[in-house]
């Protein structure tokens, strides 16, 4: 699965999906947003893969749009606009979708997509000296399409104070707000990583992807709709062959079967 714009590496049942324009900060363009989308679909449907790891290669995560590809945007049609935009959205929404969790690797940068992408990840590892930063209205735009994902993980509050100004700001203010989980020493990313990776690789497949599931589901139920949707997610995995697994190998003080360590 190895393309000129995105660069995936497996180990063993982690897949490594690193952006790959570093000439030009791995900013997206039409054909790398068709590319990420297309890699996480196909790794969503790959049930060797239990671990999907996001970096960029080069100096820094992602810093959002080509210059060329928003350029081109000017001569976009109302209608045009609307189709670019439809297919960004897409691209965001395989990787909050996709069925394997999600660890962003960030370091250097991480500015207008590039902090979607963090914010759409399930696990955020950053090193201390990233900068982040959602700057569309400085260049009298908007961050709308990322706008539902960073809602939903740093908040109204923190969203509408970031997206409004288009300040940039550190990875000790990304942490503090929930958009990142972690922040160590660049010389440290690596291995932050690799023990967010084994901790996951410890929990069950197929309860991680129901867990993940669940989350989506309560985010858009009514407070009283959570009873019956959360009653029939535990009953369900309970039930299932990795649910008793699990229970027995805790009663047994063993290891369960999904733990290769």
């Amino acid at each position: 699965m190895e393309s000129a714009l995105v660069a995936v590496r497996r180990e063993g049942p982690v897949a490594h999906v690193a952006l790959d324009r570093p000439e030009v900060r791995n900013a997206f363009n039409a054909a790398l947003i068709a590319e990420v989308r297309d890699t996480f679909a196909a790794l969503g449907d790959d049930p060797s893969v239990r671990v999907i790891v996001l970096s960029g290669n080069g100096k820094i995560f992602c810093g959002g749009a080509d210059v060329t590809w928003m350029r081109a945007a000017l001569d976009l049609s109302q209608d045009e606009n609307l189709e670019d935009a439809r297919r960004l959205s897409r691209m965001y929404r395989a990787i909050d979708s996709v069925p394997k969790p999600v660890v962003a690797r960030v370091h250097g940068a991480a500015l207008g997509g590039g902090a979607g992408l963090v914010a759409v990840s399930d696990v955020a590892v950053a090193a201390d000296d990233t900068f982040f930063g959602f700057t569309e209205t400085k260049l009298g735009i908007l961050p709308a399409v990322i706008s539902p994902f960073v809602a939903a993980k740093i908040g109204l509050s923190h969203a509408r104070a970031l997206c409004l100004s288009g300040e940039r700001f550190d990875a000790r203010r990304a942490l503090a707000i929930g958009l990142v989980h972690e922040v160590v020493a660049p010389d440290a990313l690596d291995g932050a990583v690799a023990r967010v990776v084994a901790e996951l690789l410890g929990a069950a497949p197929t309860a991680i992807v129901a867990a993940k599931r669940l989350f989506a589901q309560i985010a858009q139920a009514g407070y009283d709709d959570t009873l019956e949707i959360t009653a029939q997610a535990i009953a369900k995995q309970r039930t299932s062959e990795e649910g008793q697994e699990g229970l027995r190998a805790f009663l047994e003080k063993r290891r369960a079967s999904w733990r290769a360590d």
